[in-house]
């Protein structure tokens, strides 16, 4: 059976529940080096190899911890974390990051998240918070935690064809 994405009704019975784990993606020096140079954040640690290797304690370049905390929302869609039915998903805020352990070039990384809360703003419009991790593999420690806000939007619904009454 094909797992499809929980409609916002569902959601609603879901709070504290884990929604998924992705599957793991590589985080290699070309996705590091495009991410630099996207946000013009080229600090050494990131970009250079041969000067990570002669004077960083990790000995190799790293991911930016900005890069880490990007990749949530690309991962999120992969495990069907966006409801049925949603018209659009705008993020919101963010009330808590904390960057736990350097990911290390060439290291690979999965997303857990877990629905923290949702709000009825408006109809049809809810706040969630989020609890991502993203885990590195082969490591204890994961390499961030991010509590995330995102505002849903619900498509409306279309009403069935109008009859007349004669």
């Amino acid at each position: 059976m094909e797992k499809r994405p929980p409609t916002f009704d569902e959601l609603k019975t879901m709070i504290g529940q884990e929604l998924g784990v992705s599957a793991w993606t590589l985080v290699d020096q070309s996705r590091i080096d495009q991410f630099a140079e996207c946000t013009g954040d080229r600090q050494w640690l990131h970009v250079d190899p041969e000067r990570a290797k002669r004077e960083s304690p990790l000995r190799v370049t790293i991911a930016h911890g900005y890069l880490t905390l990007s990749i949530i929302g690309a991962l999120c869609q992969e495990i069907d974390a966006i409801p049925e039915n949603t018209q659009a998903a705008f993020n919101y805020g963010l009330d808590k990051v904390r960057f736990l352990s350097p990911v290390r070039v060439g290291s690979r990384v999965r997303l857990r998240a877990t629905l923290l809360s949702m709000q009825e703003k408006a109809p049809g419009q809810y706040l969630m918070k989020f609890l991502n991790t993203i885990d590195i593999e082969g490591e204890e420690k994961p390499a961030l935690i991010a509590e995330t806000l995102v505002m849903f939007y619900e498509r409306r619904r279309k009403a069935g064809p109008r009859t007349s009454a004669s």
